[in-house]
């Protein structure tokens, strides 16, 4: 089966891209083939017309709080709010946010979907610092767009499916909260050890027991993810085992549990099933 993984951004360019990995999931091996570079959205929307099947993890909120689409008074389905998302700019998407957050008391801006809790990641609404909130406005319309079946939001039966994807669930089961990656700053020699660290973890019998396989690499590769201190392509690996993990468990809703809110998305990952 062809697994994809993709770490974004709000912002794609030169120096920052989406950064596809690609890879196959056969018996219990994950192997790392191949990677895309995507310097701009049109890139994004190409490869989501690539012909299926096909099963890609991406790195950002597909949905927003329930509470926010009613508080709004957005459509209530996925399709419908997701659609008047697109409709907006990006400085009215953004004012709406705002406008909710100034409406609420100290302590209690944000609001939180249960995935969210359950995975210790910002606010989908979050439009700063790690801003998710832009990437789904960029990247939520694009899927609805493209025809896509989104888990657990648009069950269409095509044979390209999105699922949401959180690299750092996959991370924490290896590294605790050791930082592994930071944009814009000198390597070091402790974050370079962290992403050795990461590396073992996945290539061992740990991630087999939790997610049913192992990944699998030749020199190249885990050198190549070991030396870029910003992690993106790590990143996207993780991407891609949360996908591959979806797809073991696609007779079970895709691993999705049954106390989701199809309509808010859900982080499709192992973690996150028990609280």
């Amino acid at each position: 089966m062809r697994i994809y993984g993709l770490d974004f951004t709000s912002v794609p360019g030169r120096r920052k891209p989406l950064i596809v990995l690609c890879c196959t999931l056969e018996g219990d091996s994950l192997r790392v083939e191949d990677s895309q570079t995507l310097i701009d959205f049109g890139g994004f929307e190409d490869f989501l017309q690539r012909p299926g099947p096909w099963v890609c993890g991406m790195d950002f909120p597909f949905g927003q709080p329930r509470s926010l689409v009613s508080a709004l008074g957005w459509p209530e389905s996925w399709e419908g709010y997701v659609r008047e998302v697109g409709a907006l700019s990006k400085q009215e998407f953004e004012g709406k946010i705002r406008a909710d957050m100034a409406l609420r008391p100290a302590g209690s801006k944000w609001r939180y979907r249960l995935a969210d809790r359950r995975s210790g990641s910002s606010s989908a609404m979050m439009l700063f610092r790690v801003p998710v909130g832009k990437m789904f406005y960029q990247g939520a319309p694009r899927l609805l767009a493209s025809g896509v079946r989104v888990e657990p939001c648009r069950r269409n039966g095509d044979g390209r499916v999105a699922v949401e994807a959180y690299p750092a669930v996959v991370a924490r089961r290896f590294l605790g909260r050791t930082a592994y990656k930071r944009d814009g700053v000198p390597d070091t020699a402790e974050r370079r050890s962290a992403r050795e660290t990461l590396l073992r973890g996945l290539e061992s019998a740990v991630l087999r027991d939790a997610y049913g396989f192992a990944v699998e690499m030749d020199a190249r590769w885990r050198e190549g993810f070991v030396s870029d201190p910003s992690a993106e392509a790590l990143d996207s690996l993780l991407c891609a085992v949360q996908a591959a993990w979806a797809y073991e468990n696609r007779d079970e809703r895709y691993g999705v549990p049954s106390e989701c809110d199809p309509d808010e998305g859900w982080i499709l990952d192992p973690a996150l099933l028990a609280e």
